[in-house]
């Protein structure tokens, strides 16, 4: 074998150090992370954002060339994912297909999902559908990460294709495994929503911000994942870079929640911001009047059956709902306070357009948690009335 050869093959054209081959993988695959959550996830899926023609032809090309992604294909299957959350038509919902499959092969429930052609045009409405879309990205998807495999081996000889493997495991196990897994099966939450979604850490930076996948389930079309103080969401931080510079649109972020004191009935704007912060609501209401109650009485339950009155038990087996119900059954209290909170969440369910129907239907829940005698639901209702929107943060 010839010099010149022997050198192509294991340093490529650029004879890259294996340092600059790390920084060259570290770049592209934060690049192709960049290009699921900005443009995949919060804008051609939830119309939070919108970026300049030139950038958003960028990320779809990239989306082509490093992942075989369709835009419209990833964005049926996310919004489906939001619609059938936690049922046996989520694509990939780790309570029914398994923790480990999604895990581990979430790419799999990807590529069936997709199949399905139905799904597609009832949920990929509003994608890109030019020439381009039509004669290359979708019929010819296998082709970019083939180009990227010989760019890959052009630039860097045999150890291109390392890199190049390891690029095309990037966005299945952290975007389809690690975020639609573990995204629902671990870590804390901000907000009692109807899922099982969670934050899997406060500092979304490795994933692009798609770390804070409760925030994302409480509020799916904001722009912006980060909603506490302490959490940073490197996504929102790089669309607020692409908007100062004028390549970004920000459409919708999360509302603040505003306290106001004082408010002795509930008036349009405390239903505005009710109805705003659903999940809020859900998650106050736990924290103000179910757990001071559940620290005295809970002390025999398990921990998983402790946990479950976030959600009223939804997530248990047959046989921890049956001694779940059984324990709630024999204090009153409890049972009451249970009551008092379904109620209030079916407010939002109220099938009248009149929005005046419900808010007299929070007058009287509040009027009744005031007169119920129970200290905690006088307070969370004199905290619930005084909700109002907030200007959201810049």
């Amino acid at each position: 074998m010839s010099p010149a050869l022997y050198d192509w093959l294991s340093r490529g054209l650029t004879q890259a150090s294996y340092w600059q081959m790390a920084v060259y993988f570290l770049v592209v695959v934060q690049t192709t992370i960049f290009t699921v959550t900005l443009y995949l996830h919060r804008s051609a899926a939830h119309r939070g954002v919108d970026f300049h023609p030139v950038l958003t032809h960028f990320f779809r090309f990239w989306a082509w060339l490093t992942t075989a992604m369709v835009t419209k294909e990833w964005t049926a299957v996310h919004r489906k994912h939001h619609a059938k959350c936690e049922t046996e038509e989520d694509p990939h919902s780790p309570r029914f297909a398994g923790i480990n499959r999604v895990l581990w092969r979430g790419v799999e429930l990807y590529q069936q999902a997709r199949l399905d052609k139905d799904m597609l045009e009832k949920y990929g409405k509003g994608t890109p559908d030019d020439w381009i879309e039509r004669h290359v990205y979708t019929p010819h998807a296998t082709m970019g990460p083939v180009l990227m495999l010989f760019i890959n081996l052009a630039l860097f000889g045999i150890p291109g294709v390392a890199i190049w493997a390891l690029q095309m495991a990037w966005i299945p196990f952290w975007a389809a495994g690690v975020v639609n897994g573990l995204g629902h099966w671990w870590g804390y939450r901000n907000f009692d929503t109807a899922d099982t979604s969670t934050n899997l850490t406060p500092w979304g930076v490795w994933i692009g911000g798609e770390e804070l996948h409760n925030n994302h389930h409480a509020f799916p079309s904001s722009a912006r994942f980060a909603l506490r103080r302490y959490e940073f969401d490197i996504g929102w931080a790089m669309i607020r870079g692409l908007q100062a510079v004028g390549l970004a649109k920000v459409l919708r972020v999360a509302p603040e929640l505003d306290l106001r004191p004082n408010i002795q009935v509930p008036d349009a704007e405390t239903l505005k911001a009710m109805m705003a912060h659903r999940w809020q609501v859900a998650t106050d209401y736990y924290r103000m009047v179910l757990k001071p109650h559940l620290q005295a009485e809970a002390r025999d339950l398990p921990g998983r059956l402790r946990r479950a009155f976030r959600s009223e038990g939804r997530w248990l087996s047959e046989e921890q709902r049956a001694r779940f119900t059984a324990w709630i059954n024999e204090r009153p209290q409890i049972h009451r306070l249970i009551e008092f909170r379904q109620r209030l969440l079916a407010i939002y369910e109220l099938r009248s357009a009149e929005a005046e129907a419900k808010l007299e239907a929070l007058r009287a829940w509040c009027a009744e948690a005031e007169a119920s005698g129970i200290r905690a639901l006088e307070e969370f209702s004199a905290c619930l009335k005084g909700y109002a929107m907030a200007p959201a943060r810049a």
